[in-house]
């Protein structure tokens, strides 16, 4: 009995189904066109909740930033606080390039915003209460004048050159003529970088001890005995980087460690004191996804 009811009724459904053919193109269409109608407007209202949302941070955030540091970091701040400042218009970013031991002091005092170093905190550093924060990687790339026939160096030739156990190129494959090192000056990152993976601190020999990253590759560039260390992203044509141990210093090698002679570059802040909204923005803004192109195009090496 049961069955012949079910029958029934599914025929009742067929002959209405047929009846009503004629309309429900016309129905769905109408339906579909009220969905995808609907759909769009509540995909606009939320893009334009979105855009206002960002408009209205953008038109918070303001005031003045102050940062100092390291002149290895110099041009990756640079190109951070462009793009940032392109973005909140009402901030104002300034840089002092002085060193990284000018730019932890003036974040623990105070008369900086953010320090910048390129190299880690030193545990005594870290016990006067300064932390930091890693945005970038950077290869210490080695130096040689252009005219300068050797290729690559050995780690352990690299220690023996700068300590001066090594004395003429022609030990280490190039023409006969004197070792000459130049590099920076005590409190440099680079320089603490440098003597520190390659383990010669305090004993290296230098002709000079310059206060820059420019003046190191103008004084390499100029003497075709000299060799020296500066920051993988100002390297240029004027200079000539050395392979070690037959890695080349590049943006896959100091991100997958084969290039052995790398640091950090890190803000420094005092731990636990709570920075401006506009400086926590930057932070976040260098360490964030959006800005590994930006690290990138700027010769550094954005982390993983």
């Amino acid at each position: 009995m049961k069955l012949k009811k079910i029958a029934a009724l599914l025929t009742v459904c067929a002959m209405g189904a047929s009846l009503a053919a004629c309309g429900s193109d016309s129905a769905t269409t109408t339906a579909a066109e009220k969905t995808t109608s609907g759909s769009t407007t509540s995909a606009g209202t939320e893009k334009e909740a979105d855009d206002k949302t960002s408009a209205a941070a953008a038109e918070d955030l303001s005031g003045s930033i102050a940062t100092g540091g390291s002149t290895s970091v110099e041009k990756v701040i640079g190109a951070l606080s462009e793009a940032f400042m392109e973005e909140y218009t009402d901030v104002d970013i300034t840089y002092d390039p002085t060193g990284s031991g000018a730019g932890i002091t003036g974040a623990q005092d105070g008369t900086l915003d953010l320090g910048l170093s390129s190299r880690s905190l030193k545990a005594e550093e870290k016990e006067k209460g300064m932390t930091e924060t890693t945005f970038a990687l950077d290869g210490i790339a080695i130096v040689v004048n252009s005219e300068n026939t050797v290729e690559d160096l050995t780690l352990e030739q690299i220690k023996e050159l700068a300590t001066g156990e090594i004395t003429n190129w022609s030990e280490v494959g190039g023409i006969d003529a004197p070792v000459v090192l130049i590099g920076r000056e005590a409190g440099s990152g680079t320089r603490d970088g440098f003597e520190s993976i390659v383990g010669v601190e305090d004993s290296c020999k230098y002709e000079q001890e310059l206060t820059s990253t420019g003046a190191v590759m103008a004084g390499v560039a100029s003497n075709p005995n000299a060799f020296g260390y500066v920051s993988l992203s100002a390297v240029d044509e004027t200079v000539k980087a050395v392979t070690v141990d037959g890695v080349a210093a590049t943006e896959e090698t100091v991100q997958d460690g084969t290039y052995k002679i790398q640091r950090p570059f890190v803000f420094v802040t005092k731990e636990g004191e709570e920075l401006s909204p506009q400086a926590q923005a930057f932070v976040d803004f260098a360490t964030s996804d959006a800005a590994k192109d930006l690290i990138t195009n700027a010769g550094a090496v954005p982390l993983k």
